[in-house]
């Protein structure tokens, strides 16, 4: 589904140049779920930025399901955003004046879609993730958990091709954030969702089937799951952050 290819990215002018990612290459195949982990300043939510097209490369290439977005013009940028990709970040980004069915229903809207497709389809998407009983409220009136999982919903509501969860569990507490993890989980398993999440924090990691450690912009080690059940791969997922050296603080 997702391919980098030799992607690079430079920040700063000619005197002062900084290289935020080094050659890095990787495939992502349809329906899986990797976790994106490194220090401050290893260069994953560049990563996940370019990714995303909220940024652009310097070098290389990203093809999703063939389409080369470092092509697309601004328009093309804008529906490819609205059709193909579904956003979760750690504080929603959910607008206080639309209610949640509204919020979820946001990208069918904005596509144009009809008040009835719209509505069927952010109520199939609420029942999956539990929330039809917050749908007329708006976001102030719910809890973390349920922002998050109105986000979640309204990233997948369209159908969109790949899910991009930037530190998903970074405003929630320990309960919420592991309900969180269950339902990407449900998604990925039950759903079909790729999911791509950038995370400090080793026990979201865990949840993954494939994990990715940056270091200097450079993926330095890779990490399968398998059939190793979650808390041996917490573990294995540990190891690793303490060969990337450093203070392991800023990673778990």
């Amino acid at each position: 589904m997702l391919q980098v290819k030799n992607i690079e990215k430079y920040y700063g002018s000619k005197n002062h140049v900084t290289k935020a990612l080094d050659r890095i290459s990787f495939n992502v195949a349809e329906g899986e779920f990797i976790a994106i982990m490194g220090a401050s300043g290893s260069g994953k939510t560049t990563l996940l930025n370019c990714i995303s097209t909220i940024d652009t490369v310097s070098a290389g290439s990203i093809l999703l399901n063939g389409t080369d977005i470092s092509d697309l013009g601004e328009r093309d940028l804008a529906r490819f955003r609205r059709e193909r990709l579904g956003f979760v970040f750690q504080d929603f980004n959910l607008l206080d004046t639309l209610t949640i069915e509204e919020n979820i229903g946001l990208a069918l809207t904005l596509n144009h879609s009809d008040s009835h497709t719209v509505q069927n389809k952010v109520q199939e998407v609420s029942e999956k993730l539990g929330i039809t009983d917050i749908l007329g409220k708006f976001p102030y009136q719910v809890s973390g958990g349920q922002k998050q999982r109105t986000a979640c919903a309204r990233a997948m509501v369209a159908g969109q091709s790949l899910l991009l969860a930037d530190e998903p569990t970074g405003a929630l507490d320990s309960t919420a954030s592991k309900n969180l993890l269950e339902i990407m989980t449900r998604m990925n398993h039950e759903m079909g969702a790729t999911i791509l999440m950038v995370t400090h924090d080793a026990y979201s990691a865990s949840y993954a089937s494939r994990v990715l450690f940056l270091k200097d912009g450079k993926i330095f080690n890779e990490l399968l799951r398998g059939e190793r059940n979650r808390s041996v791969f917490y573990r294995e997922i540990l190891n690793v952050l303490a060969l990337l050296g450093g203070d392991i603080s800023d990673v778990i």
